[in-house]
């Protein structure tokens, strides 16, 4: 049986795979690994299959930029398309997640086309590969049978991070290889040890080389370094810039100068595509070139870069000092603008929630939102200000303060038209639209939201977040075919994120699609195991539909992340009761309300079956219990109504159908009334 492999200690040299990829971050940075890999395939695939290539773009180009003159680009949107100056929105943490699964979704379809049996990669030097690659590789192992792509992963050790670790110990073969026996002594002279040094783009593994680099005139290798980076940036390969050239350029000639831009250059690239470990990198290798007397808008634009990094990546409490260091050493209005602005974030919704503090962040904004107006160019005056007061907004609608939320972004965008002209600044507009389309939502205004939605993607039609928040709008104005369009809409504008086919299946659900909503939530189940939710959902429909048989891999695969979640207990009591195997069944429902005594659900299944054989007292106390957590709900009280008459006890019957009764619809009542009639006379 093939299997993906996992190989362990030093790695000989050899051609069996059909590419060998360095996944080294030295050389290229965010996706060095899947980069190569692309550059390697999507030529021939695009020549074979363009409209494969162009479903992908947005993952190839995000991964392989230099693909572009041979695919075209990506569809635009006013945040790919704004000057860096205009860059207002930054992508969430899981985008790289997201490109991750459209690259393997690709590259599968691509080995299934070619259908030349399994496409062998070998994944060398993956140590020390960047984040992007480790997270692209585990979902790789998870998603991808090794019968088509068969991957091998080589590292020297296995120190490696949870998911990869985790993916690698599941899906790979691990192969501990034996100890190289001591080489032949290297006989090339100690220039050519350093040119070799320089030409890994300092990667490489050799002891003579790196001796030979360490060992070497500081001249001689500045000189090398140089040569080296100029060579490279001859390729006009864009991702060299994310890897070796910065490297060779910060250790050349001119380090504070040609190595600060380099550093930045590839710290802005990295933050616009959503690659914030290689930002926090680049920004602090940068900052630490620069005097911050003498070099105050280097230290402190490279400084905040990687701190903004840090906040997106949950690490917020490691962000904060930089902030605070910053202001504490200078007193510039722009730094004390930004950074202002940057810890009201923080303190409004990117600390843990125990450090998050209403008072801060607003004490923070404010004082950014003064200095805005007291800025001398009126345009910059404005936007500032504008900038300032949607994250004021953002802060009120977390109070709860929907009303001046609303205010807030809807004088800014008066503002705006008002004071800028009308090209500038497209995007924060944009963004401005929208959140007032969200504020209208949450004040109970979905047509009104509808109304912004509607502006937003006729000014952005490529950006699938406003299709997103489109269908939620339409959907609470009853409209679910329109809302599902706009899911499907915002699903061919995106690399797979599994909210989109969660809320789709929830539509489907609603609509009468139960095979739609099935295959939505299976899909959000393969993309992210963990999403508990959307595998109780899946697997309550196919109980529903009497496909029981079709939801046992789930409900397993659910309890081996997660053996204590009583909800997929009581699922999978149900698939036993299904197999007629009573005694598993009870044993699961003991054990859920064991960790949830109140779990409703499984109160009322382990009632049926104490009904079933007798217990009367059993079933009764069960459903009680349930009521106590539903007071109110009708069929509750209709099934201990139910038990209570099989037991004999009219009167309590009669009670509980009377109770219920004044809270079922119309379809139940004829039943209730029926019963309760029945009961009435055997009391008389």
């Amino acid at each position: 049986m093939t299997t993906h492999l996992w190989w362990v200690g030093v790695c000989p040299i050899d051609t069996e795979p059909d590419h060998v990829i360095d996944c080294h971050r030295g050389l290229r940075g965010p996706y060095t690994g899947l980069g190569s890999l692309l550059r390697l395939v999507v030529p021939e695939a695009y020549e074979r299959w363009p409209e494969l290539v162009s479903e992908h773009a947005i993952e190839i180009l995000s991964a392989a930029p230099e693909l572009r003159t041979t695919i075209g680009a990506a569809p635009e949107t006013l945040t790919s398309l704004a000057i860096p100056e205009e860059r207002t929105r930054i992508y969430p943490a899981n985008r790289t997640r997201r490109l991750a699964h459209g690259a393997v979704e690709f590259l599968l379809e691509y080995a299934v086309r070619t259908d030349a049996g399994p496409l062998r990669v070998a994944f060398r030097r993956f140590e020390d590969a960047e984040p992007t690659d480790q997270e692209f590789i585990a979902i790789l192992l998870r998603r991808v049978p090794a019968g088509r792509i068969q991957a091998r992963v080589e590292t020297l050790d296995d120190d490696l991070p949870g998911e990869l670790r985790a993916a690698l110990d599941r899906y790979a073969t691990r192969v501990d290889l034996p100890v190289p026996a001591p080489g032949r002594p290297d006989r090339r002279e100690r220039s050519e040890l350093l040119q070799a040094y320089i030409d890994s783009d300092g990667t490489s593994r050799d002891p003579a080389e790196a001796a030979a680099y360490r060992e070497a005139d500081p001249g001689v290798r500045a000189a090398l370094h140089d040569e080296r980076a100029a060579l490279l940036r001859e390729r006009g390969e864009w991702s060299l810039h994310l890897g070796a050239i910065p490297y060779h350029a910060e250790r050349g000639g001119d380090p504070q100068g040609a190595g600060v831009r380099a550093l930045f250059e590839a710290a802005r690239h990295c933050g616009g595509f959503g690659f914030y470990h290689s930002v926090i990198t680049f920004g602090t290798r940068g900052r630490d070139l620069v005097d911050p007397v003498t070099r105050m808008d280097d230290f402190w634009k490279l400084g905040t870069r990687a701190s903004s990094a840090l906040g997106v990546l949950g690490r917020s409490a490691e962000a904060e000092p930089t902030y605070v260091d910053l202001r504490a050493r200078y007193s510039h209005p722009e730094l004390h603008l930004s950074t202002g602005y940057a810890l009201a974030m923080l303190y409004a919704r990117v600390h843990p929630p125990e450090l998050i503090n209403y008072q801060t962040a607003r004490a923070y904004i404010n004082n950014s939102k003064a200095i805005a107006t007291m800025l001398p160019d009126p345009e910059e005056r404005a936007f500032h200000s504008v900038f300032q007061d949607n994250g004021l907004a953002l802060i009120e609608m977390r109070l709860g303060r929907l009303e001046e939320a609303f205010r807030l972004v809807d004088e800014g965008l008066a503002c705006l038209d008002r004071e800028l002209p009308e090209g500038k600044h497209r995007l924060h507009r944009s963004v401005l639209v929208h959140n007032r389309g969200k504020v209208h939502v949450g004040l109970g205004r979905p047509a009104a939201g509808l109304a912004d939605f509607d502006h937003v993607i006729e000014l952005d039609p490529n950006y699938p977040d406003y299709y997103f928040d489109r269908a939620d709008a339409k959907r609470r104005m009853g409209d679910l075919k329109g809302a599902i369009a706009d899911c499907d809409a915002a699903i061919s504008l995106s690399p797979p994120f599994y909210e989109l086919y969660y809320n789709r299946a929830d539509m489907k659900a609603e609509s009468g699609d139960v095979d739609g909503a099935i295959a939505d939530f299976a899909y959000v189940v393969e993309l992210e195991p963990d999403q508990i939710d959307a595998r109780v959902n899946v697997v309550s429909l196919l109980l529903e539909t009497g496909r029981a048989g079709e939801a046992w891999p789930s409900v397993d695969e659910g309890l081996r992340l997660d053996p204590d979640d009583t909800r997929l207990l009581h699922l999978r009591s149900q698939l036993w009761l299904d197999a007629g195997n009573v005694a598993e069944t009870r044993r699961d429902l003991d054990r859920a309300l064991a960790l949830d005594p109140r779990l409703v659900a499984a109160l009322v299944s382990r009632a049926t079956l104490a009904h079933d054989r007798g217990d009367f007292d059993a079933a009764i106390a069960d459903l009680t219990t349930a009521l106590e957590e539903d007071k109110d709900n009708p069929s509750l009280l209709y099934n201990r109504g139910f038990v209570f008459e099989a037991s004999g006890n009219w009167a309590a019957a009669v009670d509980d159908y009377t109770e219920a009764l004044s809270v079922a619809g119309d379809d139940d009542r004829e039943e209730l009334l029926s019963r309760r009639a029945r009961c009435q006379d055997r009391l008389r």
